[in-house]
């Protein structure tokens, strides 16, 4: 009996990492075995900078909202201080936009917890 090869399975695994390869240098982008080293590096990276993403900008936010609040006179640690102890539900994120976009709107703010 002749041997069995399930080769339409095989070349849609191969057409797929190739395929998510697109755009690399070189052989990186053409021969299998290193396209899908570098694939699955690629995804590696992807699965941790996800996270990574979510950290730096909680990092970007508070550098906003502490230099908009130290042009009124008073620190980051401080406001975040009052606005809890106010219970002004304004998150971060929202904080550091109106201090970026709408400074009027961020002194308001600043004002109701002095």
């Amino acid at each position: 009996m002749p041997r069995s090869v399930n080769a339409v399975a095989s070349r849609r695994r191969r057409k797929r990492i190739l395929k998510l390869a697109k755009g690399y240098y070189g052989s990186r982008s053409k021969v299998y075995t290193i396209a899908k080293n570098t694939v699955e590096k690629g995804l590696q990276y992807a699965y941790r900078d996800r996270k990574t993403k979510k950290r730096e900008f909680r990092a970007l936010w508070i550098q906003r909202i502490n230099a908009g609040a130290r042009q009124h006179g008073i620190s980051y640690s401080q406001l975040i201080g009052k606005l809890n102890a106010k219970n002004i539900g304004l998150n971060r994120k929202v904080l550091a936009d109106l201090a970026l976009n709408n400074p009027e709107a961020f002194k308001a703010v600043v004002d109701a917890v002095k």
